[in-house]
């Protein structure tokens, strides 16, 4: 029997599996399909301060091995995400990480602070969000600002935060160390890379945003190269993602160094990606000896 159990930041997963922000909705969405106590982890959308209505229409497009979108991070705000996305995860065994957003310092507190005393398991922030009070640029894009936006919500968080980062960044190792240098208890990486793309017949934008968020299998190996950067930067646990469709995606991101693995768009053509990858891992474990997750890295066998 292979040990499926994996610490990050001191939580405790049945299994090195959860979902991406913002391709699972808060669970409900994929439950008539999926048991979703077979997952280590529940991430949510992202949640804010106050309701977000998102961007306008057409906010997703296909692309050549994945897709683009620009959603905006429309969500009903926390008031409704605590009174009724909690208690539903709640029914299920598996641990919820609450995907954070804001669009000032201040916002991301607010809902870190509300979070303090919610039955939930970890926080993800995401720090993608422009900063309004820096003229829109991403917290994401500047170390200083990461480290910053990091500490602040440290100081209101009473579960552990896992900063999730971008990868439209010079360097990844850099960003990294800095919100590990803010106090984060762990990192996920990587986020949509920016996109755009033009309907020729229409000489116009396909997205009404003009740019969106680019992800599945084409971004996976600048994913892998990322991931692993990362964990060889820092000394906190790294969740590795970005077009993992199948456990042999989710075993590279393992052994680039990841502790755990979040599928994103392969949910959207496959309801049961996540639990299938769950399996393939598992079998792949078996299959070469390993008998922990910490044991599948490179240069082993």
């Amino acid at each position: 029997m292979v040990d499926m159990r994996v610490d990050i930041a001191g939580v405790e997963w049945k299994n090195p599996v959860t979902v991406a922000s913002g391709t699972f909705g808060s669970g409900a969405e994929f439950a008539e399909f999926i048991d979703l106590s077979r997952l280590g982890a529940v991430t949510t959308k992202g949640v804010s301060a106050v309701p977000w209505e998102g961007n306008p229409a057409p906010r997703v497009a296909e692309t050549p091995g994945g897709m683009m979108n620009a959603i905006g991070l429309q969500n009903p705000g926390i008031d409704v995400f605590c009174e009724r996305d909690i208690p539903f995860l709640r029914q299920y065994d598996t641990n919820i990480i609450v995907n954070v957003c804001g669009k000032t310092e201040e916002e991301y507190c607010a809902v870190v602070e509300r979070l303090a005393e919610e039955d939930v398991d970890m926080l993800e922030i995401n720090i993608s969000c422009p900063n309004v009070k820096e003229g829109g640029i991403a917290f994401g894009q500047d170390p200083k600002a990461a480290q910053a936006i990091t500490r602040a919500v440290k100081k209101y968080a009473k579960q552990p935060v896992i900063m999730k980062l971008s990868p439209n960044v010079t360097s990844i190792p850099d960003m990294a160390r800095a919100v590990e240098a803010g106090g984060a208890d762990a990192v996920s990486l990587i986020n949509t890379l920016t996109g755009m793309k033009i309907d020729i017949d229409r000489r116009a934008f396909l997205l009404a945003n003009g740019t969106g968020g680019v992800s599945g299998p084409a971004i996976h190996p600048i994913a892998v190269r990322m991931v692993y950067e990362a964990a060889h930067a820092v000394g906190i646990p790294v969740i590795g993602m970005g077009g993992i469709s199948t456990a042999r995606d989710a075993i590279e991101m393992l052994l680039a160094g990841a502790a755990a693995v979040s599928v994103g768009t392969a949910s959207f053509h496959d309801p049961a990606a996540s639990v299938k990858i769950v399996e393939g891992i598992k079998a792949y474990m078996e299959k070469y000896g390993f008998q922990k997750v910490q044991e599948v890295k490179l240069g082993t066998g």
